[in-house]
């Protein structure tokens, strides 16, 4: 095994057009609000090799003015998608707990025993988010990246450094729109060292 070290800054897209709701597979572009916090999210200190992006419009559209200001390769992952919330698509907090509480309540409390209604499998989601952190580890090994991805996906990325505990995954990390986490991935003849080295509202961070 080669010994390298690569840096991800991950970042959550920011508002979409139509305001909070549960939008996992529905697929609205950034706000104006949403162009504004991701482009005060990235300053000209930031330096990246690649950039690897969910293909939904409120990630991939950033991430393409990204890739063509710094002049790098942009690489689209259909594994990062966001988790699919089934029939609560298009529907706010509120609207799902007035008619469907129960379940809701129950979700949260434990996503991997009770997914929503036509939903996405909680251990599915996790299952691809992982293979997709696995692959571009290796694949882009000792660079430093910028993954442009949505709060489930980070929270699933996060468990899997921290081994957090699938159950315990979607609670106790919060991620606002356009924040950024960092991780630090150290590999050589003893193995894959993870790190998370900040997370929060960050910007240009140094490697």
């Amino acid at each position: 095994m080669v010994d390298s070290r690569t840096i991800f800054d991950l970042i959550r897209h920011g508002e979409p057009e139509g305001g909070p709701m549960y939008r996992g597979s529905k697929d609205d572009p950034l706000s104006g609000a949403g162009w504004q916090q991701m482009r005060d999210a990235v300053t000209e200190a930031d330096r990246w090799d690649a950039i690897v992006t969910s293909p939904m419009l409120r990630c991939v559209h950033f991430a393409q003015e990204l890739a063509d200001r710094y002049g790098i390769p942009l690489h689209s992952d259909e594994r990062l998608r966001e988790i699919n919330f089934g029939d609560w698509e298009g529907r706010t907090a509120d609207e799902v707990m007035a008619s469907d509480g129960e379940r809701l309540s129950r979700f949260w409390a434990d996503p991997v025993a009770c997914t929503p209604p036509g939903g996405e499998p909680a251990a599915q989601f996790n299952t691809r988010v992982t293979e997709a952190w696995r692959h571009w580890q290796e694949t882009l090994a000792g660079q430093n990246l910028l993954i442009v991805c949505h709060g489930g996906v980070i929270r699933m990325i996060i468990a899997d450094v921290m081994n957090i505990p699938l159950t315990h995954a979607f609670s106790g990390l919060v991620t606002p729109y356009a924040c950024r986490s960092r991780i630090q991935v150290d590999t050589s003849a003893h193995g894959r060292f993870q790190s998370l080295v900040a997370h929060g509202a960050l910007k240009a961070l140094k490697p």
